[in-house]
């Protein structure tokens, strides 16, 4: 994990950085133990202060990937040394179930990328199509991880649905838990996990659809599927949570935006960049 040190740390201990990026005490204790950290190519330690503009290298844990790689290239929208943001087509799951699959989006990066450690943020449902976050090391896993979690990365899906005018901005805040009687459905159910979808804005794009632009507070499965189709508005395309008979799902990952962890610089991508 190599990086010039942004202005905004400037003045900081290594240590101090990582504490603000909340890394681990498990991986801050090893890094302290570490002695291939180093700053201009110079020997050092946690404890040391850098400046803006500082080259900082910082060892990470030797892990890999147990994907397949599949032979087929993925579309990359954006990648440095430590994340990228990629496409997933429609009808590919984010991930292999086990580890003999090796025609999912995982199976796809790993050939695609120079790194033996890639790993998704987030996951898409199988007929979701659009952009995925991927971590490509244990250290910026953990990091990302925790910023999806405290709401740092915004997530913004486009999803048409059937209405006679557009819907009201509105913000849906119900428990989703499993189905009982379908072990692939979930529900609003009042022992579920907190899930908050925002609807931010609406158009009509042609006469009896909607699309909606939809924020994610939490990632729970099936959860706009879900939210949409407890306020009558099912996804089009959605035999699951609707009335459609063939899996056309109109609903994508639109857009991806945060603050670098470790550059601070705005990353921003939409499938308008495409």
């Amino acid at each position: 994990m190599k990086f010039n040190v942004p202005e905004t740390f400037n003045n900081y201990t290594l240590r101090e950085i990582f504490q603000k990026l909340k890394l681990p005490k498990k991986d801050l204790h090893q890094l302290n133990m570490s002695k291939d950290i180093t700053i201009n190519q110079q020997p050092s330690k946690l404890t040391d202060k850098v400046v803006t503009n500082d080259v900082v290298y910082i060892p990470i844990p030797e892990e890999k990937s147990n994907y397949l790689p599949s032979y087929r290239y993925a579309q990359i929208t954006y990648e440095d040394n430590d994340l990228a943001i990629v496409m997933k087509p429609k009808g590919v799951k984010t991930h292999p179930n086990d580890l003999k699959e090796s025609n999912t989006l995982m199976n796809h990066v790993i050939y695609t990328m120079d790194s033996d450690y890639v790993e998704p943020i987030h996951r898409l449902d199988q007929e979701t199509v659009g952009l995925l976050i991927v971590a490509k090391n244990p250290l910026m896993k953990k990091i990302l991880d925790r910023m999806l979690e405290e709401n740092q990365i915004t997530r913004i899906y486009r999803a048409n649905v059937k209405a006679l005018l557009p819907l009201k901005p509105q913000t849906i805040d119900m428990p989703i838990g499993k189905d009982k009687f379908h072990p692939n459905k979930r529900r609003i159910s009042n022992t579920g996990q907190r899930a908050i979808t925002h609807i931010l804005t609406s158009k009509m794009i042609k006469e009896g659809i909607c699309q909606l632009e939809i924020k994610l507070d939490t990632g729970r499965t099936h959860q706009i599927r879900v939210h949409l189709a407890e306020i009558g508005h099912p996804v089009i395309g959605d035999p699951l949570y609707g009335d459609a008979t063939l899996r056309q799902l109109e609903l994508n990952s639109y857009k991806i935006e945060f603050t670098h962890p470790l550059t601070q610089e705005l990353i921003s991508v939409s499938l308008d960049d495409e």
